[in-house]
């Protein structure tokens, strides 16, 4: 079986951080954006995770000719009609640190009190490009809001996102769980499933 070699095509650091600690097939080698100079910026400009995650893997096969993924993530808030969804990254603004994301978050939703009011979810949407061919993945968490945030690990929402089935954040949970559990961890698996048995063994 031969060995796969992908680039992953993401300026944000925390979740190459966390690709790697749940991608551990040995049949799979990830090369990053610091192993390509000079490799450039992206602009975001799609309506749907589904559209950022394509424009990012498009932009990355293009300049380093191997095959590539991409993901794009959002925090979806039923009360809010969805928001943050495909602004989750910059939802407090293009320049706003984590903490000022979602303590916007927590101040728009300070009339919900209860957790029927304060469900939400999480999902993930790979794009995976070869030469020949496109394809896409998804993976949701559900949960709630937190009213106030929790816990010093994890990044982005993380203090304030609790998963369905659990009482404490993401940002309280251990890491290992947290990356068993978590909307990229479901999406990662699908994606790693359909290397190692229908692209790899092809």
């Amino acid at each position: 079986m031969r060995e796969l070699k992908i680039f992953f095509a993401t300026h944000n650091l925390d979740k190459k951080r966390e690709i790697e600690y749940i991608l551990t097939s040995k049949k799979i080698k990830v090369l990053y954006i610091e192993d390509f100079p000079h490799y450039p910026e992206v602009e975001e400009t799609g309506k749907t995770l589904e559209e950022n995650s394509l424009i990012k893997v498009l932009n990355g096969y293009s300049f380093t000719k191997i095959d590539t993924f991409a993901e794009d993530t959002g925090l979806f808030v039923e009360s809010l009609n969805g928001e943050p969804g495909v602004f989750t990254s910059r939802y407090a603004g293009k320049d706003a640190s984590y903490r000022d994301n979602y303590m916007l978050l927590l101040k728009r939703m300070e009339s919900f009190i209860k957790d029927s009011e304060r469900r939400a979810y999480f999902k993930t949407v790979i794009t995976f490009k070869s030469e020949n061919f496109t394809k896409q993945f998804e993976g949701i968490c559900k949960g709630i809001i937190s009213k106030e945030p929790k816990g010093e690990k994890g990044f982005g929402y993380d203090p304030v996102f609790i998963p369905e089935g659990f009482k404490e954040t993401f940002a309280q949970l251990d890491e290992s769980l947290k990356n068993r559990i978590s909307h990229r961890a479901k999406v990662v698996e699908k994606f790693i499933d359909f290397l190692e048995k229908e692209y790899i063994g092809a």
